[in-house]
């Protein structure tokens, strides 16, 4: 599968706003309206493969594209980037870094479909942040 993030030509229609290291574009699929991300110019799988240049362009691009959506958008945006190599890339799942900026409101469409995850969340038990804090140590 060709890396759908590194071909410009298909992105350029999308792309908000270029930086020499960094492209911020619409989401598709998309979660809700303005749903952006933020990708390296270069193929990184990991954040961790990222050259600090790259990696401070990135998150300075995310987080005043954060700020815009907020003042301009939705009372609240989410931020996330997800690593999961243990699926297989599809149209949901690329194998390219990229940041997710999700515009978000109290009577959003995503807000009201996890409001049941909450049973998801169970309490922190002592020896699972003990053995935990062990090995991230």
């Amino acid at each position: 599968m060709s890396c759908p993030f590194c071909d410009l030509k298909r992105l350029r229609a999308r792309v908000l706003e270029e930086r020499s290291k960094t492209l911020v574009f619409f989401s598709d699929p998309r979660l809700m309206p303005g749903h952006l991300l933020v990708t390296p110019k270069r193929h990184v799988e990991h954040l961790a493969d990222l050259a600090s240049e790259e990696r401070q362009e990135l998150f300075d691009a995310a987080i005043e594209f954060q700020a815009r959506i907020i003042a301009r958008i939705a009372e609240g945006c989410d931020l996330s980037q997800h690593d999961r190599p243990f699926l297989p890339e599809s149209r949901l799942k690329v194998d390219h870094v990229h940041v997710h900026l999700r515009p978000r409101n109290l009577a959003d469409e995503f807000h009201h479909a996890t409001k049941a995850s909450n049973a998801l969340f169970q309490p922190l038990a002592d020896e699972e942040w003990e053995r935990i804090m062990r090995l991230l140590r």
